[in-house]
């Protein structure tokens, strides 16, 4: 863990592993460190993972923000790392920003994976292509996020204090961006189409929060886009089935996918 200033700003991030980079661009749930997906990726690769402005502590840019402004830090952070042919992952809201980041410019990077992304609006006006994270109840939140629940559990009972508001800021700076409009650019879309570099879409099969039929549509809009679906998952793949994750990303990064 360390923190790197950039653009006016402090970044704090996690760098671990060796070999080819790859960018980590954490859900609004957080980086999760703790859980096994760091350590099987780092095994192949030299993982770098900041926590996103709000996040951990890296502080919100300006005390305010949005997903643009995060997208060019971003593109600023793999100059400022050197970054050359490097894998971007986003998961969750981190794919929003990679993909953000990719309509801009794909000059760092040679392959994108985008693991249930939020960021583009499908379906009609009154359509909800998004579940309301914000609205639901606990219990309803981890019965669509996750396949088993009971991954997803937290005893925020038994955590410290300064783990406690870490999470608290965490969910403040996610709602924060995707408040209005909810969870999505209205113009991204219409730009996916920039995306110029081999990208894989791998998604939960029992995601409930944006469902692989969304995924499909993401399929749709981006050039030569390929959609996987993991068994068993629900919308962090990376975390419920970290060990399909890593094999599926690692097989078309290798070029080993068909």
């Amino acid at each position: 863990m360390r923190t790197i200033a950039i653009a006016g700003t402090t970044l704090e991030l996690v760098e671990q592993g060796q070999g080819r980079p790859l960018l980590f661009l954490h859900a609004g749930e957080g980086l999760m460190t703790e859980r096994p997906w760091l350590d099987l990726l780092a095994r192949r690769y030299r993982v770098i993972a900041p926590s996103h402005p709000g996040w951990g502590n890296s502080p919100l840019i300006d005390g305010s923000g949005s997903v643009d402004d995060l997208a060019y830090l971003y593109l600023d952070l793999a100059k400022e790392l050197r970054l050359d042919e490097a894998v971007l992952v986003g998961a969750c809201f981190g794919g929003w920003i990679a993909a953000e980041m990719m309509v801009r410019s794909t000059a760092c990077f040679t392959r994108l994976v985008l693991a249930a992304p939020l960021g583009i609006k499908l379906g009609a006006r009154e359509e909800r292509d998004i579940a309301d994270m914000h609205a639901l109840t606990r219990a309803d939140y981890l019965r669509l996020a996750w396949a088993d629940p009971a991954k997803g559990e937290v005893d925020y009972a038994t955590l410290p204090d300064d783990e406690l508001a870490a999470i608290v800021r965490g969910r403040e700076a996610f709602a924060l961006y995707g408040w209005k409009p909810y969870m999505h650019n209205p113009r991204l879309k219409r730009w996916l189409h920039r995306i110029d570099i081999p990208t894989l879409l791998l998604w939960g099969a029992e995601d409930g929060i944006v469902t692989p039929a969304y995924g499909d549509g993401w399929r749709r809009e981006i050039p030569g886009a390929r959609l996987e679906v993991i068994p068993g998952a629900g919308h962090f793949p990376h975390w419920e089935q970290p060990q399909a994750f890593a094999d599926r990303l690692t097989a078309f990064v290798d070029g080993r996918s068909e």
